[in-house]
């Protein structure tokens, strides 16, 4: 199978994509030439990388597994699905060439040249491949970098600790190097990922590190943007609000999924019970321009009328300048699982409605205020007709809004650029240079 090229159909996360480029690198670097057009006539085998972090998720991931069966392509099947069903999932889909788990990456060549291969550990550990370059399958201003994995929280609806092991950090100098290597290919913005990037440091520095791991990422000359992704409440300590204030190259955006805001849900889910309005509050005090995301859930199990209005009320208050909300997903070997009453799926949608219907009309109203000031953005895309896309200190990729530059002037991707904002939506903003 040497040379052959090879299809690759992505699902899931960002840290599930920078698995996905790890497998490629190493078939990559054995020779193999790797394709996102899983339709050339040329690919006869598909790695389908899979997520299973909720039910809708492995239904995507099971649909492109049989859509690419239909299709007479060989498939590999990879990621957490095999890893959360394990030798079901082999009886289930008897056509897939290979299987390999989440923590099993190193032996994608095996899988993909061996017959009939299944690479799936009992017991997930994940260790990040040091010394495998990544084959980047998307292309942009930006790059992820995993900075850990795994997780040591139990959260009463999560399998993630079941799919990917105990948290795992990586060295400072192996991720520093990494961003190196980034930056001199032209990455402008790095974005640190893991699935608490505030834990990061404790297993190896006795501490959480993840404010000195910073401060060496800042001194990094060719790179312009530091973004941080999924911070976990409890670690965010003041080392870590003073690297927002004092470090250049760290975009004032913070990531932190809290979930919800009443103490009995907090508790149901496993969750830290803190005072999050003071929390909030904290940061924006000590962090001039910041912009807070956070995602929500909404009808966990025994989630009363009162308990929403407590979380409807506290997105109110706190206008919060980015917000994602997901209605509660039921997953086997959760504590949750059991867990009673179910809400019904009707209620689940109307609640994730309402609240978004309300953070809608805050984003509009936060995004006008920025109309005639001047704000910092990473240019995404140019186009010929007098405008580029781009993303300013406050979007994440994909989940995020744009802003729309009307320009006559030339831009190129990854560049950073002041602009002022002329107009507003919902979600984007239109601004000139």
């Amino acid at each position: 199978m040497k040379n052959k090229k090879i299809g690759i159909i992505q699902h899931g996360c960002a840290k599930n994509l920078v698995d996905a480029e790890l497998m490629l690198g190493i078939l990559s670097d054995a020779g193999y030439q790797i394709t996102l057009d899983v339709d050339d006539n040329e690919v006869d085998t598909v790695i389908v990388n899979t997520c299973s972090f909720i039910m809708d998720a492995e239904k995507e991931s099971i649909q492109s597994i049989f859509g690419m069966i239909s299709k007479g392509k060989k498939i590999i099947i990879t990621g957490c699905l095999p890893q959360k069903h394990k030798l079901e999932l082999q009886k289930l889909i008897p056509e897939a060439k290979g299987f390999l788990g989440t923590c099993d990456i190193k032996d994608i060549l095996k899988v993909l040249e061996e017959k009939d291969s299944y690479c799936v550990s009992d017991v997930p550990n994940y260790i990040y491949p040091e010394g495998v370059e990544r084959c980047q399958i998307t292309v942009g201003s930006s790059s992820y970098i995993k900075i850990a994995e795994g997780c040591n929280y139990s959260c009463g609806y999560c399998v993630i600790p079941q799919l990917r092991g105990k948290y795992h950090s990586r060295t400072i100098e192996n991720i520093v190097d990494e961003a190196k290597k980034l930056a001199d290919k032209g990455v402008a913005e790095i974005i640190l990922i893991a699935q608490d990037t505030t834990s990061y440091g404790i297993d190896l520095y006795g501490k959480p590190a993840l404010s000195e791991l910073l401060a060496e990422l800042n001194k990094i000359e060719k790179l312009s943007w530091i973004r941080v992704l999924y911070a976990y409440p409890t670690n965010f300590n003041d080392d870590l609000i003073n690297a927002y204030k004092t470090l250049d190259k760290l975009v004032k955006y913070v990531d932190i999924p809290l979930q919800h805001s009443h103490p009995d849900v907090l508790k149901r889910m496993r969750r830290p019970v803190i005072d999050y309005r003071k929390f909030i509050k904290k940061l924006r005090d000590e962090i001039p321009h910041v912009a807070i995301r956070t995602t929500l859930i909404v009808g966990y199990p025994g989630e009363t009328e009162e308990e929403f209005e407590h979380l409807y009320n506290f997105v109110s208050d706190m206008k919060f300048e980015r917000l994602g909300v997901f209605e509660y997903s039921r997953e086997k070997n959760t504590y949750s699982y059991s867990l009673k009453p179910q809400i019904l799926a009707r209620v689940k949608h109307k609640r994730k409605d309402k609240i978004l219907k309300l953070q809608k009309e805050i984003s509009k109203k936060n995004n006008l205020n920025f109309i005639s000031k001047q704000i910092q953005c990473i240019i995404e895309e140019v186009h010929d007709d007098g405008y580029a896309i781009a993303r300013s200190y406050m979007d994440a990729p994909e989940v995020d809004g744009l802003v729309y530059i009307q320009t006559e002037e030339y831009l190129s991707p990854a560049q950073i650029v002041d602009v002022t904002v002329m107009g507003a939506d919902d979600y984007d903003l239109v601004a000139k240079l």
